[in-house]
């Protein structure tokens, strides 16, 4: 088939902005071809003819294959996205990827952004790329208890998953190849690129206690741009309703204080993937997304006592978070500069969140005027960024060299803002609203910075059997000052059906401007945590210090074997060891949290337990070691006039342990003993996945069960001698957890296709808290394990229409 040179030129350029080898979940292969998500060339390699999916994650060699890759990707395919029932991508690739991880419930407003975990660490320490360009982050923080507090992720469930060709998760530390936050690994998001056809879905399900109803309903559709290019195109809406887990409140005895579930959430969102060969040497391409969010979270309920005047019956506060998030690329790239592939793009995403209360009160402003908003908007959190990249890539042929030598070089710049603005004054004046004090003129900020990078990355085949990558990367920050890291992949295939293959490479995660500058303070009943800019004057008197980037150090091991055909088998071990990791430490009770928010001119309702109030800030406060093994075996079955099995099994272990414990600078350790287990001990001590799709026909059952070892924490006390207690906890256990999915699917004709499904078949919960650690009988479980969801199960019917 004839190709325009830009296109030809796709396929080498895909490396340039991307890097890595791939380990396939089986179904992961399927799919167009694309590189940095636009049609590509078949290039007359090995690959081109074994029908194998070339990757774009881990490696600038336009010719890598998931099991020719030098580092461990896994591939999940659309279908795979869509046998799941989830209709958000973070929930999806929860079930098909056993190193993936999110927490089981946020509390406000950390529960109304969707972040993930790769490998045992933070949100923050995976890059999320979008057909290889790095996206932006959002811009409401999560600092509720827990393994994500102080996080400020990606929220993927921004892009709609009818707009997903695949993705692809390097589990490898790629800083050197990608930049800041790329610790744990990457999540490569790659868009659908098909010139034509179109499909629709509609799915529609529940809880099997009869609440959170879902729906979701997507269109994706592409047109061909004459014979020169292509614009694909989706549509996606999304409602999930309120889920209700509390338990009975202590106060009352009665069940209505629904606090604890899911939250309310209504999303709209559209995204367009496009190219068009300019000439026969250029083509220009551009991928863009918008969504529209409105996220509801019931805070804890306040007694008639509160106001009776206002609520005679009491009230529930409501966090609201109207959200608009946006992304836009535009590129161009091509082949034959000076003998060059290249490609130069500016890429421009922000997320604008107005946080917002109802059903609320200022108590202490009815006291002293007779009158309370009942609704009020509690300030604005907005971040933006703008990257602007350069990338080149040609081939080498060097006496000596198994093969050529692939010369990647590239430059990057970003510019990156965040600002907070005041909410009413009456949400924060003589103690604010109930439930979440409003942002007044002191919290507010306009923070930005530059970022420039430059990198340059060379791999090639020193013997025929023996690949190695390098990479190198110089980053500066004109906050966070400069960094250098390197990295260096070796691979080396013993023969057609063994291979070994191992890299060492040293990372960096610069702080976020979020984690810098942010402020917000939430009230309940009875407590109240307020959290400090680590500048601010509050932060400076309980001991805080300027942040610095976070370093790490990556070793990995592994191989590859394929003992008999159609069985493929990968074992990879790792270790990261991170210094200065950034947490939400500095925890302090009592008066001295007291004395800090007075110097910032912050006042509280009254009725709060002094004990109960803390406040706490962002500090390089730990230093951690990580370590773990993946293992992942696919094998095909083929059973005849029965159809065939893909069978699939994988398996993640891991284990956190602390080095290192900072201090403040008032002597006193930046971490109690429940935050180091936050760091620790709340991801699973290993998952499991595994089971197959079956085919025959017209049928396909896709049947897998997936096990959550266990997680440990320190709890809080709520009720006697000890509450809110900030050194004396109790130790918990979550007990490991066996959840089935299955999905049951019907082709009615060649555009139809029906399927019935239920995740969690067996209606599993995580184990319940003990009710002197349950904030007034509310919480049954804990609430900051990254185990199993504390829904139950769910059930669901998908409809399928594809022309």
């Amino acid at each position: 088939m004839a190709q325009t040179a830009a296109v030809q030129a796709a396929s080498a350029q895909a490396a340039s902005a991307q890097t890595g080898p791939v380990q396939t979940i089986p179904g992961g292969a399927s799919g167009t071809r694309v590189t940095n998500g636009l049609p590509a060339a078949a290039p007359a390699d090995a690959a081109a003819g074994s029908g194998e999916q070339i990757i774009v994650t881990g490696t600038r060699d336009p010719h890598q294959t998931a099991r020719t890759s030098i580092s461990p990707v896994v591939v999940i395919s659309a279908a795979q996205l869509r046998q799941t029932g989830q209709t958000d991508l973070r929930d999806a690739l929860v079930q098909v990827a056993p190193s993936v991880t999110r927490q089981v419930m946020g509390l406000d407003q950390g529960s109304l952004v969707d972040s993930l975990s790769l490998r045992g660490l933070s949100s923050d320490q995976t890059l999320v790329l979008v057909n290889g360009k790095r996206r932006h982050t959002t811009a409401a923080l999560n600092f509720d208890p827990g393994p994500q507090q102080g996080t400020t992720p990606v929220d993927i469930d921004m892009i709609p998953v009818s707009a997903v060709s695949r993705i692809e998760i390097l589990q490898d530390g790629a800083a050197a190849q990608y930049g800041s936050d790329a610790i744990a690994g990457v999540i490569n998001i790659i868009l659908k690129s098909a010139d034509h056809g179109l499909s629709a879905q509609a799915l529609n399900g529940g809880t099997y206690k009869g609440d959170g109803f879902t729906t979701g309903e997507s269109l994706n559709g592409g047109v061909a741009l004459g014979s020169r290019g292509f614009a694909n195109l989706s549509a996606e809406f999304r409602h999930q309703d309120r889920a209700d887990r509390s338990g009975p409140d202590l106060r009352t005895g009665l069940r209505n204080d629904n606090a604890i579930g899911s939250p309310q959430s209504t999303r709209e969102s559209i995204s367009l993937n496009a190219a068009y060969d300019v000439t026969p040497g250029a083509q220009l391409y551009s991928f863009d997304t918008f969504t529209h969010r409105d996220a509801e979270r019931w805070a804890y309920r306040r007694l008639p006592s509160s106001l009776p005047a206002v609520y005679p019956n009491g009230y529930q506060p409501v966090e609201t978070l109207p959200e608009n998030d946006f992304g836009v690329t535009v590129g161009l790239k091509g082949a034959d500069l000076l003998g060059w592939n290249w490609d130069a793009s500016s890429t421009y995403g922000g997320n604008h969140d107005r946080l917002g209360l109802y059903n609320t009160a200022n108590t202490l402003l009815y006291a002293q005027t007779g009158d309370t908003p009942q609704r009020a908007t509690l300030g604005t959190y907005t971040n933006s960024q703008w990257t602007n990249t350069l990338d080149l890539r040609r081939a080498v042929k060097l006496p000596l060299l198994a093969a050529p030598l692939n010369v990647a070089v590239g430059a990057e710049y970003r510019y990156e803002s965040y600002s907070i603005h005041a909410g009413d004054p009456a949400s924060y004046v003589l103690g604010g609203t109930q439930g979440y004090q409003g942002l007044s003129p002191d919290n507010a900020t306009d923070s930005h910075r530059n970022v420039t990078a430059g990198y340059v990355d060379l791999s090639t085949k020193l013997l025929p059997h023996w690949q190695v990558d390098v990479a190198g990367r110089f980053e500066h920050y004109t906050d966070a000052g400069d960094t250098e890291t390197g990295k260096i992949s070796t691979r080396y295939d013993i023969t057609r059906r063994v291979a070994i293959r191992g890299t060492v490479s040293n990372g960096f995660r610069a702080p976020t401007l979020a984690e810098e500058h942010f402020v917000s303070i939430v009230t309940s009943p009875t407590y109240a945590n307020a959290q400090l800019a680590v500048d601010s004057p509050a932060a400076r008197a309980l001991g805080a210090s300027s942040l610095k980037p976070e370093r790490s150090t990556n070793y990995s091991a592994g191989f590859l074997l394929e003992p008999v055909d159609r069985l493929h088998v990968g074992v990879d071990a790792y270790q990261i060891s991170i210094r200065d990791r950034i947490i939400d430490g500095g925890v302090y009770n009592g008066q001295p949290a007291l004395d800090a928010l007075a110097l910032q001119n912050v006042s509280l309702s009254a009725g709060l337990d002094p004990s109960g109030v803390s406040a706490q800030y962002f500090a390089n406060g730990a230093s951690t070691r990580t370590r773990g093994l993946d293992v992942t075996a696919q094998y095909t079955l083929r059973l005849r006039r029965y159809g065939s099995v893909d069978l699939d099994a994988a398996v993640n272990f891991n284990q956190t342990v602390l080095r290192r414990l900072g201090r403040d600078a008032n002597g006193n350790p930046l971490l109690n003993a429940q935050g180091i287990s936050y760091l620790t001990s709340e991801f699973p001590a290993n998952k499991l996945i595994a089971g197959g799709n079956w085919r025959n026909g017209r049928w396909n059952l896709a049947l897998h069960e997936i096990r959550y070892g266990h997680t440990a924490t320190q709890l809080t006390y709520y009720q006697g001698p000890n509450s809110f207690s900030n050194s004396v906890f109790q130790p918990f256990t979550n007990h490991p957890r066996w959840l089935t999915n299955i999905e049951l699917g019907y082709q009615v004709t060649p555009a139809w296709h029906l399927a019935l499904g239920a995740n969690n078949l067996f209606n599993e919960y995580p184990s319940s808290i003990p009710i002197e650690n349950s904030y007034i009988g509310a919480a049954r479980y804990d609430t900051s394990s990254q185990q199993i969801g504390q829904e139950g199960g769910f059930y669901y019917f998908r409809v399928n229409y594809t022309l």
